[in-house]
């Protein structure tokens, strides 16, 4: 069959077609399509005339298939079948049968946060799906979005694409937090005593000893000193425990660790929000909406 003949081919014709494969007589295939009998006969003509096969000759026992029909009968059904059920309102999501695999791109703030928060429920709730945690990768987002290569992301929302869907999970703050041990940090230290304290610094590019605290404390004229710089929450956690060395973290990050000292600092520093953000490919998605909802009402 030509491309030409393909465009010929409507929906209602192939229908008619599979009916009269099954039944070989155009009058129950008729009352089984609600159609009038004519109505049959003129799709068959059609249909004969696009396959340039007469498909059903007239027998002793009703209408028998020719050759190529006899190729067309399995395809056709199982086309028609695939077709129906690509067409059917979408299944309610069930968690508990469920065996989805979502990829979820975050940093490791995000998985401590967010993710390790959700992780025993969703086990309990969905014990057939897999979860894939990547990479965090923010230039690549909406990319990787759009292609379907991750269902969310978490992310700040000053970063975050603009045009995807996205969700607030909650506002972070920051503290001042070193080992329980430390000498400095039995009570909140004074501005001029943090200043003088050895900092640890998070930054996910690689290798600056300057963030949002040092543009806090520079709008005073201030500057504190920082001595370490990493590209990972994970190892920030594993210094303060080992050494005196201090550190402005999320509140979140830090939340009943123990072993760590957490006070409020002397300095304001603007905290951020934490949001996932979606594509509109899986907007609707019942399964997506269900993991959405279960990270939201975990964190």
């Amino acid at each position: 069959m030509s491309m030409n003949d393909l465009r010929r081919l409507d929906l209602n014709l192939l229908v008619t077609l599979d009916v009269l494969l099954a039944e070989r007589n155009v009058t129950r295939a008729a009352q089984r399509l609600h159609f009038s009998q004519p109505s049959v006969s003129v799709h068959l003509a059609k249909l004969r005339d696009i396959f340039g096969d007469p498909l059903l000759l007239p027998g002793p026992r009703g209408m028998q298939p020719t050759a190529r029909a006899e190729e067309l009968r399995t395809p056709l059904r199982q086309a028609l079948e695939a077709l129906s059920q690509a067409v059917q309102p979408g299944k309610p999501f069930d968690p508990a049968t469920a065996d989805n695999t979502w990829r979820v791109a975050a940093a490791d703030y995000g998985e401590t946060a967010v993710l390790l928060p959700a992780l025993a429920g969703l086990r309990k709730a969905a014990p057939g799906t897999r979860l894939a945690v990547v990479q965090l990768e923010p230039a690549r987002i909406a990319k990787l979005a759009e292609q379907g290569d991750i269902d969310l992301a978490l992310h700040t929302a000053e970063g975050a694409p603009q045009h995807l869907h996205r969700q607030t999970l909650f506002s972070e703050q920051y503290v001042l937090a070193g080992r329980s041990g430390h000498p400095h940090l039995k009570r909140a230290p004074t501005l001029a005593q943090f200043c003088k304290l050895e900092h640890v610094i998070v930054s996910t590019a690689g290798g600056a000893f300057y963030g949002v605290t040092d543009d806090a404390l520079a709008q005073r004229g201030l500057q504190r000193k920082v001595v370490l710089s990493v590209p990972h929450f994970l190892f920030v956690r594993a210094a303060l425990l080992s050494t005196d060395l201090v550190a402005m973290l999320p509140s979140r990050l830090v939340r009943g660790m123990p072993g760590l000292r957490v006070v409020a600092p002397p300095v304001d520093v603007r905290g951020y929000d934490m949001v996932m953000v979606w594509h509109e490919r899986s907007h609707r998605d019942p399964a997506h909406q269900w993991l959405r909802s279960h990270i939201a009402a975990s964190v």
